[in-house]
């Protein structure tokens, strides 16, 4: 009997050389600035409202402690809440925001020293950005969203990792996993929250299928590949790439390739608003016309249909996916940050009647998802024309952010959420040290 998938992965585990530790800082300063400046939200105080168990883990800038699967729901659903949380082009999927909260609440439960808790960031995001390689596109397009669907496979991976798990119970723990992936995208239709949630579930999840594996519950073995596997559930297919997922696995690492979002929106989106930002330093968006764009199949089930409806999002988390909206943010406002995305923001006039003039056309040869691209052309009440196009995504492989931006941006989510600068200081100073620490400890945030 051949070795499955997962027991391929157990392996490749346990023999992973140095993860790319600067990322995997990254990672931890960007998810934490994105928890702090999300838990004024009305849907993260619901999450937490909605969690029954308390216990010892630390949910980011809430004073109380939950149990270790309670606190990473809650900083997943925070951390991908206003969608400014990392992406990795090939998916699309956003790791880091159900791998470093389910990190860090079992790290804090088990007291893991940091070593073992960076090395478990970095494989558990690993497998989950290598999973979205495997039959790109069909997760999508069968309903559902991958970062829920494969981040619950990597957090459980990322689990066993903290927990040490032998190879027959971290082959049980992603089988178990498998069973509880979920996450259907039809929030897309009114523009409603449980997108927000499906990082925050999966990372739960994981902590869950490795704490059932523990205790000796056996999981399938080929929960990837079987017949009435993961993908055949979710992408409808068995048919997958399966050397995207296991060849090279923890000795070339696609995480260094991760991007760390500019704008809090749909990642494909982010092109665009480069574009119409640069255009708007030449026209009058007042005397636009028309503005047509180039843009890719595999993203127009989500951020460009149906157009009529795009093109008048309902409401703020509606407009992070109408492409037609962060346009015209791009556009009127010369920017698409925190503060584009309000209920108040969205009636704006000038915006709405700027998106009620985008459309557009399909480009057969666009690189999706290998590869995020923008063009705008806007044809003006005179007859001019005017375009630009941009290649790649910024913040991405092409054009990656410093440390440095890093600090930046979470500066700038502490001040959104409410903490002083001397707050994020504190935080910055901390994940200076977290992984070389002899423990993760997160409750001096607690607050």
């Amino acid at each position: 009997m051949s070795d499955s998938v997962s027991e391929k992965l157990a392996d490749a585990v346990r023999g992973a050389g140095e993860p790319p530790r600067e990322v995997v800082e990254k990672l931890l300063i960007d998810v934490a600035g994105l928890c702090v400046a999300a838990r004024n939200t009305d849907y993260v105080h619901a999450a937490l409202a909605g969690w029954e168990a308390s216990g010892k883990c630390t949910a980011i800038g809430h004073a109380r402690a939950l149990d270790s699967a309670g606190a990473a729901f809650v900083n997943g659903t925070a951390a991908h809440g206003e969608d400014f949380d990392d992406t990795f082009e090939g998916g699309p999927i956003h790791a880091g925001a159900v791998i470093v909260p389910a990190v860090l609440a079992l790290s804090e439960r088990e007291k893991t020293p940091g070593k073992t808790a960076m090395r478990a960031i970095a494989l558990g995001v690993e497998l989950t950005c290598r999973a979205s390689l495997v039959a790109p596109k069909l997760i999508h397009k069968a309903g559902f969203h991958p970062t829920a669907v494969l981040g619950a496979m990597g957090a459980a991976a990322a689990a066993g990792v903290v927990l040490g798990l032998p190879r027959k119970q971290f082959v049980d723990a992603l089988g178990i996993a498998g069973s509880m992936a979920a996450g259907i995208i039809e929030y897309l239709a009114e523009g409603t929250w449980t997108k927000r949630m499906h990082p925050g579930w999966a990372a739960q999840s994981g902590i869950r299928a490795a704490d059932l594996a523990r205790g000796g519950f056996v999981g399938p073995r080929t929960v990837f590949e079987g017949e009435h596997g993961l993908y055949h559930g979710f992408a409808r297919t068995t048919d997958g790439n399966w050397d995207k997922l296991v060849e090279g696995f923890g000795k070339r690492w696609v995480t260094s390739t991760i991007a760390f979002k500019l704008y809090p929106c749909g990642t494909m989106t982010h092109p665009y608003i480069d574009c119409a930002r640069r255009l708007s330093k030449k026209v009058d968006f007042e005397q636009i016309e028309e503005i047509v764009c180039e843009a890719a199949e595999g993203t127009l089930h989500r951020l460009w249909e149906p157009l009529a409806a795009k093109q008048r999002p309902p409401n703020a988390y509606a407009a992070k996916f109408s492409q037609p909206y962060c346009i015209a943010a791009g556009f009127v406002l010369g920017n698409a940050g925190l503060d584009a995305f309000t209920d108040e923001r969205v009636a704006d006039p000038r915006l709405r009647a700027l998106a009620a003039k985008v459309r557009y056309e399909v480009d057969p040869d666009n690189p999706y998802p290998d590869q995020y691209t923008g063009h705008v052309r806007v044809r003006m009440k005179n007859g001019s024309v005017v375009e630009e196009r941009q290649p790649h995504l910024r913040g991405g492989a092409h054009e990656p952010l410093s440390r440095a931006d890093i600090e930046d941006k979470f500066r700038h989510n502490c001040a959104h959420g409410g903490w002083s600068a001397s707050q994020a200081d504190k935080f910055l100073g901390w994940a200076k040290r977290a992984f070389d620490a002899r423990g993760i400890d997160l409750s001096e945030f607690r607050d």
